[in-house]
């Protein structure tokens, strides 16, 4: 019983810290879900209000609304693998849009069909000609940390793994803003076009089931302790009264007594 009593006493606070833990990335969910509406709600503003060349997208702007107006430079479109659409998995259009003081905007123009094989390349939407506004979401440049995508060699040219708009601005003729845009609007729009890319949605109430579970779990424990305990207490008494210890012997009657 001894070790019982200190499993409840290890249980116990236990299920309760995790219950808070739990709450606690709920609360963080539920805060990240109200920025990500409250960002892409908001007016659109331009990119260099809220990043720069070479700079890294800050949590509080993502998802913030931006427009832009240049041309795509299709020359250095490139092809993001492994990307999950309404028809299962295939790939992302990133195309450069070069806006008027020469600074690109690196904007993910939505979801393809991918190829019959690895090794081939897909039909592509093209963009369109001359000069075209977009509007979009802001997203930080991806990683392996990020997003849990490992890079790889070998790939066909013009496609990646990641978003690394660090690495693809080594690459490119021109100066780019951090992060990527996911188009929501272009003006004039293309058809056929990309399939737009949705916004992850946070699911905030897996952690705060959870954190119920945990504590629903810690109720179980109390009470299980406290019946135990009732049951062990109810049984000592009853050995008790049966014991022929628990009261004196009777007497004998005396000797020829009716």
């Amino acid at each position: 019983m001894l070790a019982f009593h200190a499993l409840v006493l290890l249980v116990v606070p236990s299920f309760i810290a995790l219950g808070f833990w739990q709450f606690g990335r709920w609360e963080d969910e539920t805060a990240r879900a109200d920025l990500q509406q409250a960002n892409m709600n908001a007016d659109p503003v331009s990119p260099e209000s809220v990043t720069g060349v070479g700079d890294h997208v800050a949590a509080d702007d993502q998802w913030t609304a931006v427009t832009a107006t240049g041309t795509y430079d299709t020359d250095n479109e490139l092809l993001v693998r492994n990307r999950d659409g309404s028809r299962g998995v295939g790939m992302h259009v990133l195309t450069p849009l070069v806006t008027g003081d020469g600074t690109a905007l690196l904007v993910n123009r939505g979801w393809i069909e991918p190829p019959p094989s690895a090794t081939e390349q897909p039909d592509v939407p093209p963009a369109p000609e001359g000069e075209v506004t977009v509007t979009g979401r802001l997203r930080p440049h991806e990683t392996p940390r990020n997003t849990g995508i490992e890079e790889r060699d070998g790939l066909p040219e013009g496609q990646i793994m990641l978003i690394d708009t660090d690495r693809l601005a080594d690459e490119l003729p021109y100066p780019v803003y951090g992060g990527y845009a996911e188009l929501t609007e272009q003006d004039p729009e293309t058809d056929p076009a990309p399939e737009p890319v949705e916004a992850g949605e946070f699911n905030t109430w897996m952690n705060l089931s959870y954190a119920v579970q945990w504590w629903v779990f810690t109720g179980v424990a109390v009470g299980g302790w406290g019946f135990l305990m009732r049951r062990e207490l109810h049984d000592a008494r009853t050995l008790a009264a049966d014991s022929p210890e628990s009261g004196s012997p009777e007497e004998p009657s005396p000797a020829g007594s009716r």
